[in-house]
This record gives C-alpha cells, structure tokens and sequence, in this order.
C-alpha cells in the first residue's frame, strides 16, 4: 500500500506538500503496516467526534447518580477511540522520514496500542466495572505522559522536511486532540469519585468533575504567584549562564478583581503560571543591575461574553534574532523559532520524554520543591551535582498555553513594546457555550 493515503487532509495544500516529500520514499516494513490497511480503524476514523461545551459538561455532572455516571464511562469508553483514530490518520499522513523520527514513532505505538484497547474494552454496566474502567484509564493517561515531548522532539527533528504552516497546524490537531481526551477521562475519574458527594454545593470551590462553576480569577493569579516567587533557583540568561537571583517581581492585580466564572481550573492555572513565569524571568534578566525591580501588572476585565487578563511586564520585550514576530513563539517549526532545533533544547526534550510531561502546574512545581527541600535537609541532589538543571527549558510553556487557551475558543495575544517589556492579552469566553476545538 502506498504510503500516501487517502484522508480529507489531502485536499489541503499541506497535503500536497507532504506528498511531495513522501513520495520518493520506501514503502515501511514495520508493526505499523497492518495497522495503515486496517478496517476497524477506518470505520472509527469514518465517524465524527462529538464535540462538548463546559456548560454540556456541567449539566450533565451536576446531578450525578450510578446510571447516568455508567452512561458516562461508555460514552468516554465509545468517543476516545474515535478521536485516536483520527490523529492516527493524521500520522498515516505524514512523510517517511517524518514518522520514523525519534519520538514520533514512540507516539505512533502508543496512539494504536490505546486505540485498540479502547475499542476492544466491554461495555460498562455497573459501578464494579466503572472502578475497572477509572483504573484503565488512569494507566492510559500514565502510559501516555511522554506524547507532549515526544511529539515536541520529532517535529522539531522533522522541521526541516515540512513547510511551517503544515508542522504548525499538525501540532495543533494532535495536542488539541490530545486535551479534549484527557479533559474526558480526568472528568470522568473526578465524576466517579464524587459520587454520593455535592460538589456543587462546597462554598470555597464548587465544582462539577474537573469543572470549577465559580472559579475566582484574582485567586488563581495570587495563587500562581506565589508559587513562582517562591522558586529557589536562578535565573538563566539568553545563552544559558546563570544569573543570580535577587528576588522576583511584584505582581499587582488590578480591574474587575472579584470576576469569577466556570472554567477547568488546571487549564486556567497552567495558562497563567506560564505567562508570569515568563515575565518575572524577563524582568529580573532586563534588570539585573538594578537596585529594584519594576512591579508586573494583571488586570481583569469581564466583557458581555468573556474575560480577559492583560499581564504587563517591564521585561525589555520580545525582540530577537531568532524569531521574526512574537506569535512565532507558538510555532514548533525552526524556521519560524530556530531555538527549536538548539541541542540545549533537543536534549531536554528527549529528558522530558522519558518521564513524561502532563502540562499541569503542580508537574513544574516538583523539582522546584524537591531542591529546596534538599538544600533544607543538605541531602545532595545526583541530577544537580551531575550538573542538570531541574527545570530544563524544553520549550512547550507558551505553545501549550495557546493550546489551552483556544481549546474552548479563547485566544491568546503577545505585543513586544521592544526595549521595555511586554503586554500579553488572555482572552476566556466565560459562558460554557463554545465547543471542543476540535479539528477532524
């Protein structure tokens, strides 16, 4: 069989261009070829997701009882194996040379080793085999913890054989993809185990699966600040030297302060923690020989239909030999970010594959918190007298947060004021009604 399938991606000048590239290459001999000439996978890949809205989410949550959780865990159990299908093709799509990169291919096998056990799986008719049904997807989200960097490593190792526009809207379908079946089975686990509790009643953080109804913004900003003001380590410069640190940042909030609204709170977190990690790191690098330094502003805003945060920094901007725009930062394609293919970066994500990243704020608290706690207890770390930094710079900090960020159809804005800092426009619908950004 040819490796240029048949898939709607075809239609697209990506397509064509990635066949321009595959077509002179030789047919594989791999576990992989009855998986292109498979009927089964066909048939799901011939089948549209069914989207959902947070507000979807919650109505159905809200009143949780055994039938309609057994009618949850069949339809995550029926949907997931759909939407793998479909990010299968997309890898059928992709060019010899591409799919047999480092990392990609490790992504290949996980992709249908998990579309097969999904479709294979029996239906789930009571709460006993709902508990079975939480453990294999608690071991499939484990199992799948190096997709990010994985992914990350292979494209960046393949840019140079894909235009930017393909390789970028590649990652988007896959790492999109991705959340929305994590966001399923994460909902489903939290769904399981409040069952006989009222979530929705709880006066700090009323909640409905992994869905936080009265999210209080001002109270996730303060809580990501802290959190980054209390990081032990330096900071690293452009060129990797070790600056020391003196402190971080003040970061006043401002605006609409008392905003709250429904939305997952680890997506909200991760997107915020990112955007301030970045602009305390620029502060305290553009002033490092000042006696001070210049407080970061966020302010909300509650618009008709969404709620905004603009986070302003005194970082000295954005402007860089390396990339041409700021929303290059997004791009995992060297030529529009040519750190994607710096050996620093490289090997840090090959790091980051073998253990896996979830893309949550707690996972990039870990090593912070470990270090401290060795240099308390003056336990010698083996990484760090090995001279490796417990917070690789692997570079999905910011693409990530686009991901986040437009996965319900918000949108997420950097403006460089080059030689002074940087202002970053966030933008969350806030009414639970836009649907799964998935592309098919």
């Amino acid at each position: 069989m040819s490796w240029r399938f048949r898939n709607s991606w075809h239609a697209s000048a990506c397509a064509r261009n990635l066949q321009r590239h595959s077509s002179s290459q030789v047919q594989p001999q791999s576990t992989a070829l009855h998986f292109y000439q498979n009927r089964q996978l066909e048939l799901y890949a011939s089948k549209e997701a069914n989207r959902l809205s947070l507000r979807q989410l919650v109505f159905f949550g809200r009143s949780m009882n055994e039938e309609k959780l057994i009618k949850s865990a069949n339809y995550v159990r029926t949907e997931l194996p759909v939407r793998i299908a479909h990010r299968l093709r997309d890898l059928q799509a992709l060019p010899y040379v591409v799919v047999t990169q480092e990392g990609v291919a490790q992504v290949y096998e996980l992709y249908w080793s998990a579309f097969e056990k999904f479709r294979r799986y029996p239906q789930v008719t009571t709460l006993e085999e709902n508990q079975a049904f939480c453990e294999f997807l608690e071991s499939i989200l484990d199992e799948h913890a190096p997709v990010i960097p994985s992914l990350s490593l292979g494209l960046s190792l393949s840019s140079p054989h894909l235009p930017p526009d393909c390789l970028d809207a590649f990652m988007r379908r896959m790492l999109v993809s991705r959340i929305s079946r994590r966001v399923l089975a994460e909902h489903h686990l939290a769904l399981s185990k409040s069952l006989g509790t009222n979530s929705l009643n709880l006066p700090d953080d009323p909640h409905v699966g992994i869905i936080y109804t009265a999210l209080n913004l001002r109270h996730s900003i303060d809580k990501c600040v802290a959190l980054l003001r209390g990081r032990p380590h330096d900071i690293e410069d452009e060129i990797g030297e070790s600056v020391p640190n003196r402190g971080w940042p003040e970061v006043i909030v401002d605006g609409h302060v008392d905003t709250k609204f429904s939305y997952i709170r680890e997506h909200l977190e991760y997107i915020i923690f990112e955007l301030l990690k970045n602009a305390m790191t620029a502060t305290g690098l553009n002033h490092r020989n000042s006696s001070s330094l210049p407080p970061i502003r966020a302010t909300i805003v509650v618009g008709e239909n969404d709620v905004g945060v603009r986070i302003s920094d005194q970082g000295g901007g954005l402007s860089s030999a390396r990339i041409k725009s700021p929303s290059d930062l997004f791009s995992f394609s060297h030529i529009r970010n040519a750190t994607r293919m710096d050996d620093t970066r490289l090997g840090a994500l090959r790091s980051a594959s073998s253990r896996g990243v979830k893309a949550t704020v707690a996972e990039q608290i870990r090593p912070w918190r470990t270090e401290q706690s060795n240099v308390n207890s003056n336990n010698k770390d083996p990484e760090r007298e090995a001279g490796i930094a417990p917070h690789p710079k692997i570079g999905l900090g910011l693409p990530m947060s686009n991901i986040f960020t437009t996965y319900f159809g918000g949108t997420l804005e950097l403006v460089s004021l080059d030689g002074w800092g940087t202002d970053v426009y966030l933008r969350l619908p806030k009414l639970g009604t836009n649907l799964e950004g998935i592309e098919l």
